[in-house]
């Protein structure tokens, strides 16, 4: 099968007068799994750990454009740029025209948004949920925290389908392996009988389904801990309304959502979700 962007023949604009950036760097982990650096042909933008920035190109006349969490930390917004961790989505938008750029394109970025932040001096461990690309802003927040030297207890649950879509395993295990990071490391699968998870032995089932028993295992205590999740939206909202009925409070849990354009957003209990939430677009 074709990979989607093959089938995209729009024309890509090389020259915009509202490009201010460029894609300088990319590394593929999948056929639909890559990470993007862009950097401002300018100075950069200073940003928080755990903010997003839209980037974007013109083509056949039109700006396509969509947000993503920033995975690098603000200090190396001058020299390596922007770091994003994307997923292909098989549809003609934005995606399918950015697995098309060579690198030196010109690009438009604007930004910084998002209030999905670490709150200062927080000494609670700090539980992170996230699906698929949805590490990408808890990259960022750790990242950050090591630069400064003043890392954080945390852990990381992270879900994907498959082992191989486990996004910066390796930096994640080492960081857990060499003890640079107080970490506690937790990916799942949740199609643990499909081929391709093969030899799997860690933990198997979605986030939302593995949660309560990291927080049971690793006595995870609600006073004592601030959770923020990122991820896919039912996971999202279903984190949070298993441990809302935990024991933890509503304000030491923190998400960030990204409403598909045109997905009508819902509680687990068929509900309207609370408005205000970024739309990727």
């Amino acid at each position: 099968m074709r990979p989607h962007h093959y089938d995209d023949e729009r024309a890509i604009e090389a020259i915009n007068p509202q490009y201010n950036a460029r894609l300088v760097r990319r590394v593929d982990q999948t056929s639909d799994l890559a990470t993007f650096w862009v950097r401002f042909d300018g100075e950069p933008t200073p940003f928080d750990a755990g903010q997003y920035m839209t980037i974007g190109v013109y083509a056949d006349g039109k700006l396509w454009q969509r947000p993503y969490s920033v995975a690098s930390p603000p200090e190396e917004a001058s020299t390596e740029g922007y770091e994003f961790y994307v997923r292909l989505v098989p549809i003609m938008r934005f995606t399918t025209l950015l697995w098309r750029l060579p690198i030196g394109h010109e690009m438009r970025m604007i930004g910084p948004k998002g209030r999905f932040l670490l709150e200062p001096d927080d000494d609670r461990t700090h539980l992170f949920v996230s699906t698929g690309t949805g590490i990408a802003p808890f990259i960022s927040m750790m990242r950050q925290l090591a630069l400064q030297g003043r890392p954080r207890r945390i852990v990381m649950l992270n879900g994907c389908s498959y082992v191989h879509e486990l996004g910066y395993r390796e930096l994640l295990e080492s960081w857990q392996r060499d003890r640079t990071y107080p970490l506690t490391y937790v990916p799942t699968v949740s199609r643990p009988d499909d081929p391709r998870n093969a030899g799997w032995t860690g933990h198997t089932g979605r986030a939302e389904g593995v949660v309560r028993d990291v927080v049971h295992d690793l006595r995870l205590r609600p006073e004592k801990t601030v959770v923020y999740i990122c991820g896919n939206p039912d996971m999202i909202l279903n984190v949070e309304s298993l441990l809302l009925h935990a024991g933890f409070p509503e304000f030491h849990v923190k998400k960030e959502l990204y409403w598909p354009k045109g997905k009508v957003a819902t509680m687990p209990d068929g509900s309207p979700a609370p408005s205000g939430a970024p739309v990727a677009s």
